[in-house]
């Protein structure tokens, strides 16, 4: 797979974040995509999330298998550690590269077709694991690589662009993260990003498995009327279910708002954000409720977006198995094996 390079060109007045570095610190190379993509709607979200958040792009890794969806890592973060692994196996790829070295941030790019088809079991043990990294799937509702076919995500009765109606359920990534035990589990647009990017800063920062599925329309060959994953069928459905934004973990902001009020509440930054207490009709901290309220309306057509659920006591990977404090990576040789004797004696546990 072959990349163009963007053109180095400095901009004196371009803002900076902590660290001192631009957005244009943060890209990558230039997207062969189709024009149009909501895929690259994502990579434009994912660039400023990280941007915004600060981090240093040696401290990321991003990961993909196989897909329109997997070429993203190469457009965001150059300067970031990375691998293409096979088509459904990334998840794997990056519980290994998490154990060995948990002190960097994962970002895992999936499909639909990578992480629902071939992928499903992979994606499923990664989440049951609670792998520390943000799994973001690009949902797009048909295999765009393979000429348009129905993916595992196509709604019953959504028509593919020379006509073909499917018939088959879907799998919704969403409602079976919940069933899994997901501890972040979010949707959003990639037509929409101001809600996107403060949920992928979420999703990053989150201390476990997070899972952010984003519908993306495939302007080739989902984008037509009939489809369920077009622009315009998002644009019309959609149905925000929290209105919020991200505050990074700095000294506490603290303020007093009644329900159905909204003040401004000025940020570290110097910016001032708009609070509006949300209805009581929807809670992201309650499972049931959230896995209720998506499949409610499901039903009726709408599509819900926004943080879905969120579970910030859950022990993540690491805790889960008792590792050691620091990388795997770093620790001596010696620590690493030790010896023929300790290892016949784990296995004589098994015998």
């Amino acid at each position: 797979m072959t990349f163009m390079q963007k053109p180095k060109v400095s901009h004196s007045k371009l803002p900076r974040n902590e660290l001192g570095l631009s957005i244009r610190d943060y890209e990558g190379s230039m997207s062969t995509l189709c024009a149009g993509c909501g895929h690259d709607s994502v990579t434009a979200a994912l660039i400023q999330a990280i941007w915004e958040l600060s981090i240093e792009p040696h401290l990321i890794v991003k990961m993909s298998g196989i897909g329109c969806s997997s070429k993203t890592p190469a457009y965001f973060v150059e300067g970031a550690h990375g691998i293409n692994a096979v088509h459904g196996r990334m998840p794997s790829i990056a519980t290994g590269a998490n154990a060995a070295n948990r002190n960097l941030y994962y970002i895992g790019i999936s499909g639909d077709g990578d992480s629902l088809s071939i992928g499903l079991g992979q994606f499923a043990h990664a989440l049951r694991r609670n792998v520390n990294m943000l799994y973001l799937i690009e949902n797009n509702g048909v295999y765009g690589l393979t000429k348009g076919q129905f993916s595992a995500s196509a709604d019953v009765g959504s028509k593919a662009k020379k006509g073909a109606v499917n018939n088959q359920p879907p799998i919704d990534p969403i409602l079976l993260a919940l069933t899994l035990g997901a501890g972040f589990v979010g949707r959003g647009f990639s037509g929409d990003k101001d809600q996107l990017v403060p949920l992928i800063k979420a999703g990053i920062l989150h201390n476990g498995f997070a899972l952010l599925d984003v519908l993306s329309p495939c302007v080739t060959f989902n984008d037509h009327e009939d489809s369920t994953k077009s622009y315009a069928h998002t644009r019309r459905f959609d149905r925000p279910a929290v209105r919020t934004d991200f505050v990074p973990r700095k000294t506490p902001i603290q303020t007093v708002c009644e329900g159905g009020e909204a003040i401004p509440v000025e940020l570290h930054d110097g910016s001032t954000i708009v609070l509006r207490k949300v209805s009581k009709d929807y809670n992201p901290v309650n499972r049931d409720e959230a896995y209720r309220y998506v499949q409610e309306h499901q039903k009726g057509g709408e599509i819900v977006t926004g943080l879905l659920y969120i579970n910030e006591d859950q022990q993540e990977f690491h805790a889960l198995n008792d590792t050691v404090s620091g990388a795997l990576r770093d620790l001596p040789y010696a620590e690493l094996c030790p010896g023929s004797a300790i290892l016949e004696e784990i296995q004589h546990l098994y015998r």
